[in-house]
C-alpha cells in the first residue's frame, strides 16, 4: 500500500493530516487510517457545477477514510463521524471544503474480508494510501478477486435490498389507500433508502448504515448521475418535498402533531420514487454486465 500523499496540493495534504489527528483524538484504539477513493487515486473533483438532465447539480469529492480499530465502533461510528466533521469544518467557512466520510472496521474483520477477497476492501488496500499506522497490526494478504463470485454476491445483495424497496413501496400504497399519509411518507422514505442503498451494495459490495437520504445520494453519484432527475432540489418546492421525505424517517412516527404531510405531498413524491426505482434497476444491471465481462476475460 502507498503511504505518501505528496502528489496532492498542500492544502489537501493539510486537510488529511488534520483529519487523521482528529480521528485519533476521537478514537483511542485506532491502528490504521487509510485514504481511499478519488483522492487516493488523484481523480477527485474539486467542484463540478453543471446541468445534468436539465437540472443544476453540484458535485464535490469527499475525503473517504477507512478507520481501522482494535474493536469495531458499532453505533459510535456515526457519532465519531459527526464530531470529526464538526471539528474539521470549525472556523473554515469554505463552501468547497470536502466532507470527510468515515467507515470503520476492526482489524480482525478487515483481515477476514481481505483473506476472502472481498472486493471493496481488496480495492482499498490495493489503491489506498496509509495516512496513519500504529505499527501494532499487519494487514492480511488479499485473496484473488473472483468476478463470478463478486457477481453472485452483488446479485444476492440486489435481490435482498431492492426487494425491500419494492415491499416498502407496496406498504406506502396500502397506507395511502387508508389515508394515513404520515405512514405513507415513512414507507416512501424507507423505499427510497432501500433503493439508494442497493447501488453501493452492487457496485462495491458495501452497505452503508446511514438513514439520511442526502448522504446516500452522495454515495451513489459516482455510479450514476441520473439521480439528479429524481430530486433536483432546484426550486423551493423541490427542496421542500425532499426535506419532507428526509424528515419522514423520524417525524412521521414520533412527531405527528408537528409534521404536516398532505395527500398532495404524497402524490408529488410517488412518481419520484417510481423514477428512482427504474434508475437503480438500470444502474445495477449495467454493473452485473460489467462483472460478467470481467469474468469472461
Amino acid at each position: 500500500m502507498k503511504n505518501s500523499i505528496d502528489f496532492l496540493p498542500e492544502r489537501k495534504q493539510r486537510d488529511l493530516h488534520e483529519l487523521a489527528a482528529l480521528i485519533r483524538d476521537e478514537v483511542k484504539d485506532v491502528v490504521m487510517i487509510i485514504l481511499y477513493g478519488s483522492y487516493a487515486a488523484n481523480t477527485y473533483v474539486e467542484r463540478d457545477e453543471r446541468r445534468d438532465y436539465g437540472v443544476r447539480t453540484i458535485y464535490m469529492s469527499d475525503y473517504d477514510l477507512l478507520v481501522v480499530t482494535k474493536r469495531r465502533l458499532g453505533e459510535r461510528e456515526s457519532t465519531v463521524e459527526a464530531r470529526v466533521r464538526e471539528r474539521f469544518a470549525a472556523g473554515k467557512n469554505d463552501e468547497n471544503l470536502p466532507r470527510p466520510q468515515i467507515i470503520n472496521e476492526s482489524i480482525s474483520k478487515l483481515n477476514d474480508a481481505l483473506t476472502m477477497g472481498r472486493y471493496f476492501y481488496v480495492e482499498i488496500v490495493a489503491k489506498g494510501i496509509m495516512l496513519y499506522d500504529s505499527g501494532e497490526c499487519q494487514l492480511a494478504t488479499p485473496g484473488e478477486l473472483d468476478y463470478a463470485e463478486i457477481k453472485k454476491m452483488a446479485e444476492e445483495y440486489y435481490d435482498d435490498k431492492f426487494s425491500d424497496g419494492l415491499d416498502f413501496f407496496k406498504g406506502a400504497n396500502f397506507y395511502y389507500q387508508e389515508e394515513n399519509y404520515h405512514m405513507t411518507a415513512f414507507m416512501l422514505h424507507q423505499a427510497t433508502e432501500s433503493f439508494l442503498k442497493t447501488i453501493p451494495l452492487v457496485y462495491i459490495l458495501y452497505g452503508y448504515k446511514e438513514h439520511d437520504l442526502q448522504f446516500l445520494i452522495e454515495k451513489c453519484k459516482p455510479y450514476t448521475l441520473e439521480l439528479a432527475k429524481v430530486f433536483p432540489c432546484d426550486t423551493d418546492e423541490e427542496k421542500r418535498l425532499f426535506d419532507l421525505l428526509r424528515r419522514a424517517y423520524l417525524e412521521a412516527r414520533y412527531n405527528k402533531k408537528n409534521f404536516i404531510v398532505t395527500k398532495a405531498d404524497i402524490d408529488a413524491l410517488v412518481p419520484k420514487i417510481e423514477l428512482l426505482r427504474g434508475i437503480v434497476e438500470k444502474a445495477c444491471k449495467e454493473r452485473f454486465n460489467y462483472y460478467r465481462l470481467r469474468d469472461i476475460k
